[in-house]
Order: C-alpha cells, then structure tokens, then sequence
C-alpha cells in the first residue's frame, strides 16, 4: 500500500469516527486562543481549560492582560508547566499587539511567530482555529502517529508537516489536525498500546513497527523539534 492510498483511508476512518471534532480550547476570540495555545505546552488541554476562565474574567484583550501584568497573570496561570515564561511572554506579545497591531491578531504566521512565545505549531493552531487558513498544526502526537501509520519517515516535525501535507487536501487540514489528535487521545497512545488491534495502527503500521513496538521500551527519545517552536 502507497503513503497516498494509506493516506486516503486514513481520513475515510478518522472522518467515520470524528465527523465535526471540537476545538479542544475553551476561547472566546482570536486572541483568547492565541493565549490558550501558548499556555498549552507541556500542559494539558483539560489544565488549560481550568484555569482561562478566570484569567479571561479578569483580562481578555491585549490592553487588559498588559494592564494585569507578569505577576498577576502568573497567579492565574501558575498549575500550568512552564508558568513563570508563559506568563513573561503573555504580558510582553500582549503589548506588542497594542503596539504594533491595533490590539489584534496578526492574520499572517510569520507576524505571530514574531511574538514572544509563539512558535510555527502555535500560530499554525491559530491560523486554522481562529481565521480558517489552510494550515496543518503537528505536535508531538501527531509527529508520532504520522510515524505509526507510516505517512512520513518522523525524522522531525517539519518533515512530518511537508509530508502530510503533500498527502492530503488542503481543504481536509484544519479538520485532519483536530481529528488525529482525537483518535491518539482515544485510540492510539504513545505507551501500552496494542498496534494489532488498532483501528488504524493494524493495517498501516509496518510488521516491523509492530514488532519494535513490543519489545522492551528504551529511554525515550523526544522528537527532534524546529528552532522555531522552542
């Protein structure tokens, strides 16, 4: 079976399976978003979700979450991984925006990966999520289930994005990214998962991933990211 055919029924099962996938963030607005994907990392969506809801009550646009400032934004955000940075780079991209953008969302992804904290992963969730570009978000469990299936070698992140994108529609990626990330969630974990009885694992992984992914676990290695999500 080619990556192409392998590809195409991929998306007939993930479309069966998760026919209009939720956006897993709570947000109100581009900007919301834009802050709930930064606060994201290395932290759970469900975590995240906890704690926006009173960050957005006291500050939900770029002049009052300036105004609210590092020390105060970290005390709303401080059970997220990572807090006291993503709390520096919510107070310094936020005044930027005031500054630079009229207090809005840059459409363009070079413009929001400018902003403090926001690397290629973060404004390509945005610009799909909030604007509806054609973009194709991979984070590390996409990145690992585009190796399982086959559909790219995993050498890194973008390798990965250039070649799921090079398979499927780019009309199908702003759905494809959500639905991937449901079926990992639900289907397909990194760890403990019997690839023979996968819905998907079962016919696209090769018998030697199978194989290799039976046999007693090594340290894990984490996959190799771009310097512009870090």
């Amino acid at each position: 079976m080619t990556r192409a055919e392998k590809a195409a029924r991929v998306r007939r099962i993930l479309e069966e399976l998760y026919t209009e996938p939720p956006i897993p963030l709570d947000h109100e607005d581009p900007y919301t978003l834009l802050v709930a994907v930064l606060l994201s990392a290395q932290t759970t969506d469900d975590r995240v979700n906890k704690v926006t809801p009173d960050l957005f009550a006291a500050a939900s646009t770029p002049s009052d979450m300036a105004k609210l400032g590092e020390k105060k934004i970290h005390e709303f955000i401080r059970t997220c991984g990572l807090a006291p940075a993503k709390a520096k780079n919510i107070a310094a991209l936020s005044q930027i925006l005031i500054d630079k953008h009229n207090g809005k969302v840059p459409r363009s992804l070079d413009s929001m990966e400018e902003l403090p904290g926001v690397g290629h992963k973060t404004a390509s969730v945005v610009a799909s999520q909030a604007f509806g570009q054609h973009a194709f978000p991979v984070d590390t469990h996409i990145h690992r289930l585009a190796a399982r299936w086959g559909l790219s070698n995993g050498k890194n992140v973008d390798q990965t994005e250039r070649d799921l994108k090079s398979l499927f529609p780019s009309e199908t990626w702003n759905k494809l990214h959500l639905q991937i990330i449901y079926f990992g969630r639900e289907h397909c974990p990194a760890r403990g998962h019997d690839l023979s009885a996968c819905p998907i694992c079962s016919w696209a992984a090769t018998k030697k991933r199978i194989r290799d992914e039976a046999a007693p676990a090594s340290p894990a290695k984490r996959p190799r990211r771009s310097k512009r999500d870090r």
